[in-house]
């Protein structure tokens, strides 16, 4: 009996660490509710690209406090989506130069995990640390996100993070036979909702 009495003694110490732990695993996806641009100047005046497809899977841990643990996101941007504010000839040359023949899309991987704090609908700033993708190079980037809460369903991130092109083995492109030039600094900009509905 006495065996009896601790065997179940354990089974429900193990009920009780399994429920202070995660509650539930969730996946989460990206809604068309996303906006993503990437700025940059040339030697005669500034730019604007806006990406038109984007896609995206997130996956967390829903906790019983309602904290949240992203254990892991991975986002994709087509190349050829990219649209410029200086027309198709200068898109052309984004697709040369971003090699997206051969290299379609850029990928961001979450490389390590974060903790959102019990926030109800408040922000939350992140440091985010994940490989970005990019004509075929990888590099470790860190961001610094803004997070938003909108429901136990529904997430938003905004951040922006700075690039050189040239650390990805990207020629910055020049258009109307190289009197325009693209500086290689470019700056993303970036607004997404993931939900598991």
């Amino acid at each position: 009996m006495r065996t009896l009495s601790k065997y179940l003694f354990f089974l429900l110490l193990a009920g009780v660490l399994l429920s202070a732990g995660p509650r539930s695993q969730n996946t989460y996806t990206l809604t068309r509710a996303y906006s993503v641009t990437i700025l940059g100047t040339t030697n005669l005046r500034d730019w604007k690209d806006s990406v038109g497809n984007v896609t995206g899977e997130m996956v967390a841990d829903l906790n019983g406090d309602g904290s949240v643990n992203l254990q892991g996101i991975r986002i994709k941007m087509e190349v050829r989506s990219i649209k410029s504010d200086m027309g198709a000839p200068m898109d052309n040359k984004t697709y040369s130069s971003l090699k997206a023949d051969d290299y379609p899309e850029i990928l961001f991987l979450l490389t390590a995990p974060v903790k959102l704090k019990q926030v109800h609908a408040g922000e939350q700033a992140l440091s985010v640390k994940g490989n970005l993708t990019l004509a075929g190079v990888t590099r470790a980037v860190i961001m610094q996100v803004n997070s938003f809460v909108l429901g136990q369903d529904k997430l938003q991130f905004e951040g922006t993070q700075k690039l050189n092109m040239i650390d990805y083995g990207v020629k910055p492109p020049t258009a109307l036979f190289g009197t325009i030039k693209a500086r290689p600094e470019i700056t993303i900009h970036f607004k997404t909702i993931f939900t598991n509905k």
